[in-house]
This record gives C-alpha cells, sequence and structure tokens, in this order.
C-alpha cells in the first residue's frame, strides 16, 4: 500500500508580517469556526481518494495554526484519522508562532498524536524581528521553546532567516549561536525574498529611492549563507536539503515526500495536491471555500482550480528539479525503474555538461548538485527542463 502526505491549511495570524505572501490574515472567530467545519468536511469528501493509502505525514501550516484554540485542531486530526488510514509512526507536525502556544495548546497537540513542532522564529535579535513585522521577541521564543521541551516535544523545527533589514554579519552569527545552545532537532535556514506586493516591498523600494539600500549586499548575504553551512555542520546538523539541516534521523518526512514526488493531498483554502499525477490546487476565496463545503449537497470539484495532467515529460523534469534541491541528489535506478526510459538517453546530455561545467557530481548511483552547484541551483535546475 503506497503512502501519502497531508497538508492542513490553517490561514489565519494575529497580524500579517512584512515580508508574507502566503495566503493568511486575521480573522475573527466566527470566521475560524466556520472554517474548521469547511475543513473537516473537505476531509471527510475526500476519503474514497485517500482509502487506498496509508497517511504516514501531516503537516498543519499557515498562517499561523496555533492562534487557533487547540480544540479546534485536534477535531480536524480526529476527523482525519476516522477518514484514512494513518500509520502507528505518523510524523505529525505543525507550525507555531512564539507566543502563541500554552501548556494546554501543546498538551492538547500531544494527545492528538501531533508529534513535531516547527517554530517560526527568524532571528534572535528583537530590532530584527520588528524590521519584518514579527509580532514576538526573542524571549518569548524562549519562552514557548522551554513549554514545548517541558510538554514532551522532541521533534522541534526552528524556522531562521538571514539578509533581513539592517542585518548584519555578527547579529546573524549570534543568531545561528543563541539557537544552535538550544539543541533543536532541527533548523531551516533560508534568505529572506522580498516579495512583490508585500508592506516590506513597498518599504525596500522607498529606501532605494533615497538612495538608500536597508538590505545586505550581495556579498554579506553570500557570507551569512556559508556561515550558515559551516555552523550547522560544526554543530552536528546534517544538510539534508539545500535549505534544511537535522540531526541524524530528524529529517522532515513530509517535506522530503515533496521532494521526492510523492503523492499528497492538501486540506484548505489555497492549497495544493499532486495525486495520481495530477496537480490542482483549491480555491483561495475563504468564504466561497466555507460556503460550498458546507452546503448540503457538494462536491470537490466545486472547490479545485489549476487543474494539470502531468504528462511524462512534465514528470520527469520534476523528478529531476525537485529531487535536486536533496543534497543525496536524484538516483539514475530510480529514474529508469520509474519511467522504462535510460537516464543516459533522456539527460546524458545534460548531466555531462552540467558535470563538465561543475555544477553536478557523480557519486555512484546518484546526480547531485557540486557545492559551486548549489551557489546557482535555480539555474542547474532549469537546465533539466526541456
Amino acid at each position: 500500500m503506497s503512502n501519502l502526505g497531508i497538508y492542513l491549511h490553517i490561514p489565519f495570524c494575529v497580524r500579517k508580517c512584512d515580508y508574507c505572501d502566503f495566503l493568511s490574515a486575521p480573522a475573527d472567530k466566527k470566521t475560524m469556526e466556520s472554517y474548521i467545519k469547511a475543513l473537516m468536511r473537505e476531509i471527510e469528501l475526500n476519503r474514497d481518494r485517500m482509502a487506498r493509502y496509508t497517511v504516514d505525514t501531516v503537516f498543519i501550516g499557515g498562517g499561523t495554526p496555533s492562534i487557533l484554540d487547540g480544540k479546534y485542531i485536534c477535531d480536524v486530526i480526529r476527523v482525519l484519522k476516522s477518514n484514512c488510514r494513518m500509520a502507528e509512526n505518523a510524523e505529525i507536525t505543525i507550525e507555531c508562532n512564539p507566543g502563541t502556544v500554552t501548556e494546554e495548546k501543546l498538551r492538547c497537540y500531544g494527545d492528538a498524536g501531533i508529534n513535531r513542532l516547527s517554530f517560526g522564529l527568524q532571528s534572535a535579535n528583537d530590532s530584527e524581528l520588528k524590521s519584518i513585522g514579527r509580532i514576538h521577541t526573542y524571549e518569548e521564543f524562549l519562552v514557548s521553546y522551554g513549554l514545548a521541551k517541558q510538554c514532551g516535544f522532541d521533534n522541534i523545527n526552528v524556522d531562521l532567516m538571514s539578509a533581513l533589514p539592517r542585518q548584519s554579519e555578527s547579529s546573524y552569527k549570534q543568531t545561528l549561536e543563541k539557537i544552535i545552545s538550544l539543541d533543536p532537532k532541527h533548523i531551516s535556514a533560508y534568505s529572506l525574498i522580498v516579495e512583490k506586493g508585500t508592506k516590506l516591498y513597498r518599504r525596500v523600494e522607498n529606501a532605494k529611492a533615497k538612495g538608500e539600500n536597508i538590505l545586505p549586499d550581495e556579498d554579506a548575504e553570500r557570507k551569512m549563507y556559508y556561515m550558515t553551512k559551516i555552523m550547522l555542520e560544526k554543530a552536528g546538523y546534517g544538510r539534508y536539503e539545500i535549505s534544511n539541516y537535522s540531526k541524524f534521523g530528524f529529517e522532515c518526512k513530509h517535506n522530503i515526500g515533496y521532494w521526492k514526488r510523492k503523492e499528497y493531498l492538501g486540506f484548505g483554502i489555497g492549497a495544493a495536491s499532486l495525486y495520481k499525477e495530477k496537480r490542482y490546487s483549491n480555491i483561495s476565496d475563504i468564504n466561497l471555500y466555507i460556503e460550498e463545503m458546507l452546503k448540503e449537497e457538494t462536491s470537490l470539484d466545486c472547490i479545485e482550480e489549476n487543474v494539470q495532467q502531468l504528462s511524462r515529460q512534465e514528470q520527469m523534469e520534476e523528478f529531476m528539479f525537485l529531487g535536486l534541491r536533496m543534497m543525496s541528489g536524484v538516483s539514475v535506478e530510480e529514474f529508469e525503474q520509474q519511467f522504462g526510459e535510460k537516464y543516459s538517453a533522456v539527460y546524458g546530455t545534460i548531466s555531462d555538461k552540467l558535470i563538465e561545467k561543475g555544477l553536478l557530481v557523480q557519486d555512484g548511483d546518484y546526480i547531485k548538485l557540486s557545492e559551486r552547484g548549489i551557489d546557482i541551483s535555480n539555474y542547474v535546475m532549469a537546465e533539466f527542463m526541456f
């Protein structure tokens, strides 16, 4: 029986961060309650799709799922478990913002089977947190982290960001040192991307108009990037994906499923799915989503859009550009078993060219990014798009 991943989208937050372009926003209690009911209805309507699978990973993301009363999260997990075959050792993650968890919520998470927490810290420097519109302080993170440990959570991820406004190499190093000293099992370290339409984008552009750059320059950003790798690996964290590090055995199974193209179903507004080589996403209008899901007679067709049945070529492309995000790379044997074609006949010329340029290396059965290839990974991956 094949495994299936589940993503549950909780689109609510206390306040939208300045850099955020995710599908999230504050909402009143009535909207939250209606949304949770609609989410549970969507899960029930997907019962037949989940019937032939064992669910081995669940990721509750947002938004800020931890702003909800713990009862709502427990209800959603209960309904999911009653409509699918859940693996006994399933990895179940919930995203939490510092300052939004309580002992009561954490105990509720544990009782529901949640066994992995992901804290969105971003920085241990309060002025840097303020510069990107985060609502918490580093002290609040420490309290939340300590409470999670006290409640028995050992598998904890901490999200960090580099290249923040006014951030220096020294302040970023201090953030890394502080988090390493806490010894979380997993650290996700990303470089800030300033997306158009966000508050931060407007602030950066306004500063540029005045002849000022509030972001670290390219050289400083690159140094922070290498600093992350050196310091985390020295502290015993293995880099298993371009932006993710973990202690041995604590890699995020759910995210690995995305990079290895495991089938998954996404529930909630804007949630994406990969099911039977078909990619699709849910509508992003929360009011329409709630209305459709709470009708007495409804169907999943009412909320699904952007449906794309992947061609064989597109499947091969995804196998390569998603798989190359992993430090282990892609398996030639697995490619040939999955697609019934010789890797050398499909991608041999491209691989040879990139190996000659020093951007890829072949390690036995695996093709993977070189250190230089990681630096320009977007270019390398684009080469595998026909």
